[in-house]
């Protein structure tokens, strides 16, 4: 693992909160040059501390959308089944987040489709297709709340 100073937390917590600042601006915030900043997250990038830069959409300014938490309990766990699985759920565009779990299912997804029927079409594709998925529990989401992918300030340490 990539050894990462202060400097390199502190830039990480700005980008998190907002990966169009200015590299000025983070140099100016965490007492680096510009330049510095630049070569800091160069290398960050690089080596796979970020792994991406995303824009973050409004879900209700792009049409209606149903999120969905599903649990998915299967007949083996030879690794696989797992495997062939886990990748059917990588490659599906509609798994917005995939965790192989502990417990009594396998896997919990986070999904989103367009509608209930466009839901139904997916079942059919990823859940009733793979002849080892033994069944599917799924949650219909009612509202968003909070939905993010930051790391807590706690775990951007300063060493």
């Amino acid at each position: 693992m990539e050894e990462l100073d202060p400097f390199d937390f502190a830039i990480l917590r700005i980008l998190q909160e907002n990966n169009m600042t200015p590299q000025r601006e983070i140099g100016e915030a965490v007492g680096l040059s510009a330049a510095a900043v630049q070569r800091r997250i160069k290398r960050m990038r690089q080596s796979g501390v970020i792994e991406a830069d995303r824009s973050v959409i409004n879900r209700g300014r792009v049409g209606a959308m149903v999120t969905l938490i599903v649990e998915v309990f299967m007949d083996s766990e030879k690794i696989e089944f797992i495997d062939h699985t886990r990748n059917t759920f990588e490659i599906a565009p509609e798994v917005q987040q995939c965790y192989y779990v502990t417990g009594e299912s396998d896997f919990v997804l986070v999904i989103l489709t367009e509608s209930m029927q466009a839901y139904e079409k997916l079942t059919r594709r990823i859940f009733f297709s793979n002849p080892n998925i033994r069944h599917f529990r799924t949650i219909v989401a009612m509202d968003v709340i909070k939905a993010g992918m930051t790391i807590p300030e706690g775990f951007l340490k300063k060493k």
